[in-house]
């Protein structure tokens, strides 16, 4: 396809469970892929020692958090353990104006919002290769204390749920090819990658009339309402 004749930037909705290695994934696509545009959220959360403010979240505190709320500032937010989430809207929509494909990591609620608001934007569910396996990632990541892992734990069966709402299921069982699959779904600087690149077996399309993937994806549980750190 000629560059002029590309179809418009589109912004890309990551979620999943908490513990799924979101970050991870996301950390692969900013080394990999520099052409696309990383939204950095907004969270009244305490910084980790590895974050960087400006590069991972804008970190700020409840009042500012409030002011860009009321000033429309926010494509969507969201509050979880305490504290809130949120993406810039003026960051995703100047990039995607400028044509630079855009990459969002947020909770199942976030990526409900931007479905209302933005939809023709496009919805990847990362998936954990199993149940027991999102668990151990949890407890195992040493970053939450145990209240916080309580509360995690309890809302992944709902956030597995909500899978089928989906465009697209990637499986995260090992982060270098997940994230290969994620950038396979992006395209790329030049040209949008043929539809033979993307696993069948691995990415599944969760829009009208597609193919439910057999493995995994039967969950139960009601709809999660939160926003995870990971």
């Amino acid at each position: 396809m000629h560059r002029d004749a590309r179809p418009a930037a589109r912004l890309t909705v990551l979620s999943g469970p908490s513990g799924v290695g979101k970050d991870s994934v996301i950390e692969l696509i900013r080394a990999r892929a520099p052409w696309v545009a990383l939204s950095v959220s907004v969270t009244t959360r305490r910084m980790r020692d590895y974050e960087v403010d400006g590069v991972h979240y804008h970190f700020v505190d409840r009042a500012e958090f409030a002011r860009l709320v009321s000033g429309d500032q926010l494509l969507e937010w969201a509050e979880f353990a305490g504290n809130l989430y949120g993406t810039p809207r003026a960051q995703v929509e100047g990039n995607l104006a400028a044509g630079i494909p855009t990459l969002l990591k947020i909770d199942l609620q976030g990526a409900r919002q931007v479905r209302a608001s933005m939809p023709q934007a496009r919805l990847v569910f990362l998936a954990p290769p199993s149940v027991e396996e999102l668990k151990r990632r949890l407890v195992g990541r040493g970053t939450d204390d145990a209240e916080t892992i309580a509360r995690r734990l309890a809302h992944a069966d709902d956030e597995l749920a909500a899978e089928k709402e989906f465009d697209q299921t990637v499986v995260n069982d090992y982060v270098e090819r997940a994230a290969d699959e994620l950038l396979g779904l992006l395209g790329s600087p030049a040209v949008d990658p043929p539809a033979a690149t993307v696993d069948d077996h691995r990415v599944e399309d969760r829009r009208p009339g597609a193919v439910d993937r057999q493995a995994g994806a039967a969950h139960t549980g009601g709809a999660a309402v939160h926003r995870p750190a990971s």
